[in-house]
């Protein structure tokens, strides 16, 4: 990437504080998300189909949940995030929660930041750690038949088990 679109995207330029910064990170965000789309498309030899469904899960993942829900920058995120996304707010927050779409965001996430790791934008671990969480499939396909089993006052402790509040 040219040095110029490696400090387009700094870390810093994602801290978000106020409404303000969360529509400038949201414009930014989408900028990236393109480059993203580009890279997957051009490098990564997907087609444009399976390249827009990755790049929307990432899109619903970082524009929703961690920009808009969680106020954060995309960029520090801990690896944690994805688990409180994928198994409890993705859950509450759709009418019809289910693994396939879930899944699909989830792979849309790591392949994300994947491609920011190679593009010098956040350390590999980091990437690796939440590709990882992403990679989980059991786990989130438990929350959510346990999401759709829950009976009289199940909530709570269904909430609790992964909560995506801190």
């Amino acid at each position: 990437m040219a040095e110029s679109q490696t400090q387009e995207f700094a870390a810093d330029l994602f801290d978000v504080s106020d409404l303000d910064d969360e529509i400038r990170v949201d414009a930014l965000c989408r900028r990236l998300l393109r480059l993203f789309y580009e890279d997957l498309t051009h490098n990564q030899g997907l087609d444009a189909e399976q390249a827009a469904a990755l790049t929307y899960g990432a899109d619903y993942f970082l524009r929703d949940f961690v920009i808009s829900e969680r106020l954060e920058n995309i960029l520090r995120i801990p690896a944690h995030r994805v688990r409180q996304f994928g198994g409890n707010w993705y859950i509450i927050k759709n009418l019809e929660p289910n693994m396939e779409e879930l899944a699909t965001q989830l792979q849309g996430v790591a392949a994300f930041y994947r491609f920011c790791a190679r593009q010098g934008h956040l350390a590999a671990d980091l990437a690796e750690q939440i590709a990882a969480e992403c990679d989980d499939l059991p786990f989130y396909r438990e929350r959510i038949e346990s999401f759709w089993a829950i009976t009289g006052d199940g909530y709570q402790r269904w909430d609790q088990a992964c909560s995506y509040k801190d």
